[in-house]
């Protein structure tokens, strides 16, 4: 969940390094620090906590050098401090490094043995170790990076400079995403693209298993000691795209942008002459799948679990959520006619990406949606789905969620048209409804006075909160919980509405805010009766429905925000926002740090 950047330039590279993690600190931000070569000997400048640390030490100290190396870290192996900061040196090499040295233990005692000295707590200093015994038995760094690749475990990304060679830099990957940049007469390595927009739009995706020597003509790519080759793609990163605009942060930024990304995504899947969905040529017929699995983590497992609900009631197709932490290891049985669809934002989430392989050994058919195309995931997969939502920097995913759940509408509208359960007029009404989407997320947005008083007035101040939803908004009651855990610090939940009396309604009282997720639909009664039995314990009720939602029972909640009304198909997209808008002023409100909330990473490219 590091971010990574090295750079062989023509003039100095340390402000370049810095403006490059600048785009990665939401991928890290326990600490950060680079590294170049001064005069052939490695020369670092490291500091725990924020880039901005790091920039000040710079300002104080500077530090020249035309080849370099910079890294911003999220903790796993020793805690963030300046000592465990990376890059992690010895005199022969600087390491950076993402991800896990599963087999750290056992590389370091062998070295222990061999008479090294650790300077770190890092899993990381095992390589820059492993690395420099090599060179000290006179291996070039090429043989010194084609043997430490054989006795690495784990899945990590890496990017080494080697001291008195001002002419290359070394990377290697296996299971974590690592991209070269080619310039003229300069050449790139980073984490992604983001990472190298502001260089260059030409951009090789090393894969598995792969290590790249770099020098300023361009770079050379092995898998073990066979040179091979990669293509190099443009790629349609705008270094643009990283500005807040207006804004006060990303989050809000990407929140305000849901109605155009959405919109975006539609017209990619929907011909609004016809109101008919397309999708991209798919190696399955969905009339003949059996099950379908869908596997992810975090927001976007709960973007699944909505897609259960449309799946299995607009195409009558058996539906299995996967926590992908979990899937794996529990081993199931999967039909040889299934499909699994792997949901991912960076399409390098770690588990994702494990379980993707566990489903594809068992000859399921993969399709992924995923927010950046080259990834990982997207590159495993039999097929992607897109979501086009942009670049997204606040570490609390908004737009990358709402979008997921449109692709994933699209496809279940397709899945129904393809198995017979849905009829063109029905195609057409529900096409309609997605068409009219993104202006009433316009209307939800216009309602930002009321969530920010909610916010201010009644959630900053509790110490739990809990979420009720029912049907597919009971998904979006757990997304919401989380939203709010995730930057404001709140303890919350969210529950399916009728599980409130088998536990939860013992934590009622006047002190605890429960947030009703209720647009009038087929099953408003039943939601309106779990909203009675809070209120009848003294709950302070926030109630989030339409104009007939709030007519029945607006009255009797602390606080009501009427949003448009809508087809109950696409509700589920609509009310993200308010619970993501809640969440937002609630944390500004508590003075939280919302585009970089603490112990969390963009993404999560570790087990």
């Amino acid at each position: 969940m590091c971010g990574i950047i090295g750079i062989i330039g023509r003039t100095p590279v340390t402000p370049l390094l810095v403006e490059a993690l600048k785009r990665l600190e939401y991928r890290g931000y326990d600490s950060a620090g680079v590294a170049t070569l001064v005069n052939g000997h490695i020369e670092r400048r490291r500091a725990e906590g924020k880039l901005v640390n790091l920039e000040v030490r710079l300002g104080s100290e500077p530090l020249p050098g035309t080849i370099g190396i910079g890294h911003t870290r999220w903790a796993t192996h020793g805690k963030p401090s300046e000592r465990n900061a990376h890059p992690i040196a010895t005199d022969r090499v600087a390491i950076v490094h993402n991800g896990i040295i599963e087999n750290f233990q056992e590389l370091k005692d062998e070295l222990l043995a061999e008479g090294r000295h650790f300077d770190s707590d890092t899993d990381t200093e095992v390589v820059a170790q492993l690395l420099t015994s090599h060179l000290e038995r006179q291996l070039s760094p090429g043989e010194a990076m084609g043997k430490a690749m054989e006795r690495l475990r784990g899945a990590f990304a890496l990017v080494a400079l080697f001291s008195g060679r001002h002419d290359i830099l070394m990377g290697a990957r296996r299971g974590s995403s690592l991209a070269v940049g080619y310039g003229d007469g300069e050449m790139y390595i980073g984490t992604d693209a983001l990472a190298l927009a502001p260089f260059t739009k030409r951009v090789t995706y090393l894969e598995d298993d792969d290590w790249v020597v770099l020098d300023a003509k361009g770079a050379t790519i092995f898998q073990g000691r066979e040179e091979v080759q990669r293509e190099i793609r443009q790629s349609g990163i705008s270094g643009a795209m990283m500005g807040k605009g207006n804004h006060r942060h990303f989050m809000v930024k990407e929140i305000y942008e849901q109605p155009a990304v959405i919109g975006d995504t539609l017209q990619t899947y929907l011909d609004p002459a016809t109101r008919k969905v397309t999708l991209p040529a798919l190696p399955f017929d969905w009339a003949k799948v059996s099950r379908l699995t869908i596997t992810a983590c975090g927001t976007a497992c709960f973007a699944g679990m909505v897609a259960k609900y449309w799946f299995e009631k607009l195409a009558r197709l058996p539906v299995e959520v996967e926590v992908a932490s979990e899937f794996r290891y529990r081993e199931p049985p999967l039909p040889e006619d299934g499909v699994c669809i792997a949901i991912s934002q960076s399409g390098e989430t770690i588990d994702t990406l494990a379980a993707l392989r566990y489903a594809k050994a068992h000859k399921q058919t993969i399709l992924s949606v995923v927010n950046v195309p080259e990834s990982a995931i997207a590159r495993e997969s039999h097929v992607v789905l897109p979501t086009l939502a942009g670049p997204e920097i606040g570490v609390a995913s908004t737009k990358a969620f709402t979008t997921q759940l449109t692709v994933l509408l699209v496809a279940a509208i397709a899945a129904g048209r393809a198995r017979g359960e849905l009829s063109q007029e029905e195609e057409a009404r529900l096409a309609n409804a997605l068409i009219e989407l993104p202006a009433h997320i316009n209307e939800a947005l216009n309602l930002e006075a009321q969530y920010k008083r909610i916010a201010e007035d009644i959630l900053a101040e509790a110490r739990d909160v809990l979420y009720l939803g029912r049907g597919s908004c009971f998904p979006i009651a757990l997304e919401g919980a989380l939203k709010l855990k995730e930057i404001s610090y709140i303890h919350a939940e969210g529950y399916a509405g009728g599980e409130m009396k088998h536990g939860p309604i013992a934590l009622i009282d006047e002190a605890v805010p429960v947030v009703v997720v209720a647009p009038a639909d087929a099953i408003f009664d039943k939601i309106a009766s779990n909203f009675e039995q809070v209120k009848a314990r003294g709950g302070k009720l926030v109630l989030l429905s339409d104009s007939a939602g709030n007519a029945r029972l607006g009255s009797h909640a602390a606080a009501a925000v009427s949003l448009p009304r809508v087809d109950p198909i696409v509700a589920p997209i609509l009310y993200s926002v308010p619970v993501q808008l809640l969440a937002y002023y609630t944390a500004v409100a508590k003075g939280t740090d919302v585009d970089q909330p603490r112990n969390l990473a963009k993404s999560v490219t570790v087990e």
